[in-house]
């Protein structure tokens, strides 16, 4: 692990050299959700307008040295290991160079009037978070950070529809029907918006990745913006159930420093995951995300989650009728100079129950990442990663043994458009 981390140190250092790339900024779009910070630049030209639509993406490519195999060891008090679900979201593939994404969005969002986002992944991390009944011939997503997807009917595409959705807006009301991304979560499916290479456990493992229906958000005031939508639930494109998930809450930024964003979602879920039989029950999540942006150069940022599922005894490790699950997640993001920026993010979570691991167990993780920008729309990551479990959850690299630890370093490149 040693060599490992000196390579990623040597690697990182190399990418520092000047480059030079021709290349336009466009701005993130995405489902809206409250009110994004306005930036004293003004927005460059996208690389392509048609109608009113401008086109804009990024290519992601990142490589994880993984100390272990990646997955989870799913019967932690033995004899031997049983292979579970993949134990990081994106980057489970051990000492792999991956194309993890590279998206494209094609957006027309004015702020009054109709509009609409079709927002479209390719690469591996699109068979993580495709949605059920999106896979060929009406097949199953793959969802294989959860480990809640029909691995039988999972197939790989490298391709997933990650959101399309019109949109209307008047006033301070605005409305968006079709596919988007949750409301929930301190970190999201576009790289280019986080500030770590590996995503957090909270964004894999407590929350969903998207929802097919309709939202509705209200700017009660400058500061003040509420949000309310159905949908057909967790991941799915296609309903596993005749019940509908509700969302509800809203984001309130009193000052420039400070924000807070509370989001509740509840609903009858499938307890087996992305299946359209077997039992079901009420799923409910309360998710907390609080900014406090300390300086011009230093965000604090938390999030809590909380969750619990009906029903669950079937599928659950430890037989628990109601499984539930919650964790913190803590950032520390500084902006050294206009290249050069460090993020530090800490993690809890407890999956009491192992509904959403495969494990019921206490799981920790700490992350440090530099980012080099040697021109404005490439970035260039450099991680390092420990995780620990209060069971021997991580399975070894020889497949043979399992340990309550892991370590990890990270490489990865972004390049917007």
């Amino acid at each position: 692990m040693r060599k490992q981390l000196l390579l990623a140190l040597a690697v990182t250092a190399a990418f520092s050299m000047p480059l030079t790339v021709l290349a336009q900024t466009a701005p993130n779009v995405s489902a809206p959700v409250a009110p994004p910070p306005v930036s004293d630049k003004p927005a460059e030209p996208p690389i392509f307008s048609i109608w009113g639509f401008d086109l804009t993406g990024y290519v992601d490519i990142g490589y994880p040295g993984l100390s272990g195999r990646g997955a989870f060891n799913t019967t932690p008090n033995g004899p031997g290991v049983t292979v579970g679900g993949p134990n990081r979201v994106f980057d489970y593939k051990r000492n792999s160079l991956d194309l993890h994404q590279a998206a494209f969005t094609f957006a027309n969002q004015p702020k009054e009037g109709f509009g609409g986002l079709l927002n479209v992944t390719l690469g591996k991390d699109a068979d993580v978070i495709a949605a059920y009944k999106t896979g060929p011939s009406n097949g199953d997503g793959c969802n294989l950070a959860t480990g809640q997807a029909n691995s039988g009917g999972c197939r790989k595409t490298g391709y997933d529809v990650t959101q399309a959705f019109v949109q209307y807006a008047t006033g301070p009301v605005t409305v968006i029907g079709g596919k988007f991304v949750t409301s929930a979560g301190a970190e999201v499916i576009n790289s280019t918006a986080n500030t770590n290479y590996s995503r957090s456990i909270l964004f894999g493992y407590a929350i969903p990745f998207t929802h097919t229906g309709a939202r509705v958000s209200y700017a009660a005031s400058d500061t003040l913006t509420l949000v309310g939508g159905i949908n057909n639930g967790w991941d799915d494109l296609k309903d596993t159930n005749s019940a509908k998930t509700f969302e509800l809450g809203g984001s309130y930024s009193p000052s420039k420093q400070l924000s807070l964003s509370v989001m509740n979602h509840n609903g009858r879920e499938r307890v087996g995951g992305l299946v359209n039989t077997g039992p079901e029950g009420t799923r409910n999540l309360i998710d907390v995300v609080a900014t406090f942006n300390a300086t011009d150069t230093l965000t604090l940022i938390l999030n809590y989650d909380y969750a619990t599922q009906a029903n669950a005894a079937s599928v659950t490790a430890n037989g628990a009728n109601s499984a539930k699950w919650q964790g913190w997640a803590g950032y520390a993001n500084y902006q050294i100079n206009d290249q050069w920026r460090i993020s530090l993010r800490g993690e809890y979570f407890d999956d009491r129950d192992g509904y959403r691991t495969g494990v019921a167990q206490k799981w920790k993780e700490a992350t440090l990442t530099v980012g080099y920008a040697p021109i404005k729309n490439l970035e260039l990551r450099g991680e390092i990663r420990g995780d620990w479990s209060n069971v021997p959850a991580f399975i070894d690299s020889n497949n043979v043994t399992a340990r309550n630890n892991q370590r990890s370093v990270g490489l990865e490149a972004i390049y917007k458009f």
